[in-house]
């Protein structure tokens, strides 16, 4: 059998760079790098990594404690660290849309023992597996990300394994005030403890942005090793120090090498579903006050007091939801609203366990004739 080998093939007729080898032996077309390990689509573990998606609305003010807020699948840890408006933004880089910004609005100059700010994205088990944690085989990971501050200086890219309680942090720095900085940082493979392959909360991506002396009193741990909570933030800026302070990020990619690959960009359809296996509601934007699109209606059979139906998630979920029903008129929340009357009333239990893939229901009370039509809404909740 003959061998070819090559170092690059171009097409002489233009200016193309054609496909090269680079001295470190990766293929390079037109002079981007390839991946190199693992598949070329769906390489990205990261979901809604350009922002696209924020079923929940596009910002949220006065955020003082942790939760989801904006752009789908990323949370923010906020323990004593000022207060923030989370916000989907256009201010981005040329090749994306949309960002995720946080807004200092009341500081934290001096932060608590305890204090806490960080921006994170958690990840079930059976999206982890092309990872082989806790073998011999273990993979390298690439996270890379464009980012700007008002805030210069040093931050921190965390992975925290929450399986087996294992952590690992670098660091990256912010060099220019108020301007896009794309930032790569590889984390070695751990050969010791396995993901869980289930559904179950596997991994943190965190970037921290504050924290207190519980976090920063010790060494980074710069390798994967037992969680040491003084280890892990150590060196980090305070964002929460002043009410200028702004932090934004896209881009967002995590995936199997040492080497960081143009970003995977997907549809907002392909975006939408992946965040909908986690959390999806039937109104668009923040709330479902006076919104009868999408609404869930219920028609009574046979009883005068009774109204039956079935309600199916967009998606299937990663869990059996979290449910919470709003009128369809006033979107107050556990309620639904009786449109023959003009009144909202109490929404029943399910008489179905709730599911992956939706429930039944019986509506009794505040139904007065077979005649009355009931609408509302929902979100559905099922959030690592």
């Amino acid at each position: 059998m003959s061998t070819l080998k090559v170092n690059k093939i171009e097409n002489t007729a233009t200016s193309d760079g054609g496909i090269a080898i680079d001295s470190t032996g990766h293929v390079q077309l037109d002079g981007v790098q390839l991946p190199t390990v693992g598949q070329l689509s769906n390489r990205n573990l990261i979901i809604n990594g350009s922002m696209q998606v924020a079923q929940r609305g596009t910002s949220t003010a006065s955020v003082t404690s942790s939760g989801y807020h904006a752009a789908d699948r990323f949370h923010a840890d906020v323990t004593t660290a000022g207060t923030w408006t989370f916000s989907q933004s256009t201010t981005s880089p040329d090749e994306f849309a949309n960002s995720f910004k946080l807004d200092c609005t009341t500081a934290k100059a001096s932060p608590d023992a305890g204090t806490v700010l960080i921006f994170n994205q958690r990840v079930e088990g059976f999206n982890l597996q092309s990872l082989k944690k806790g073998t011999s085989a273990a993979e390298s990971v690439t996270l890379s990300f464009w980012v700007r501050s008002s805030k210069t200086g040093t931050y921190i890219a965390e992975l925290r394994d929450n399986d087996n309680s294992r952590a690992i942090s670098k660091t990256y720095s912010i060099s220019s005030a108020n301007t896009w900085e794309h930032k790569t940082v590889t984390f070695p493979g751990d050969t010791t403890g396995a993901f869980g392959n289930d559904n179950g909360l596997s991994l943190y991506i965190n970037w921290w942005l504050a924290a207190g002396s519980n976090f920063t009193s010790g060494t980074l741990s710069t390798s994967w090793a037992s969680i040491t909570n003084a280890n892990r933030a150590v060196g980090v800026v305070n964002l929460a120090d002043s009410t200028d302070n702004e932090w934004y990020i896209t881009g967002i990619q995590l995936e199997v090498g040492e080497k960081a690959t143009p970003f995977e960009y997907r549809s907002f359809g392909d975006e939408l579903a992946k965040c909908q296996r986690y959390y999806q509601q039937s109104y668009a934007g923040a709330s479902a006050t006076g919104s009868n699109d999408g609404a869930i209606t219920a028609s009574c059979v046979g009883n005068v007091n009774r109204a039956f139906g079935n309600v199916f998630w967009a998606n299937t979920m990663r869990a059996a939801p979290t449910v919470t029903w709003y009128s369809g008129s006033t979107g107050t929340s556990a309620k639904w609203r009786n449109h023959s009357d003009g009144a909202d009333i109490t929404a029943a239990a399910p008489v179905l366990a709730i599911g992956i893939s939706g429930y039944g229901f019986v509506l009794s009370a505040g139904i007065s004739a077979i005649t009355d039509t009931l609408f509302a809404h929902y979100d559905a909740d099922a959030e690592l």
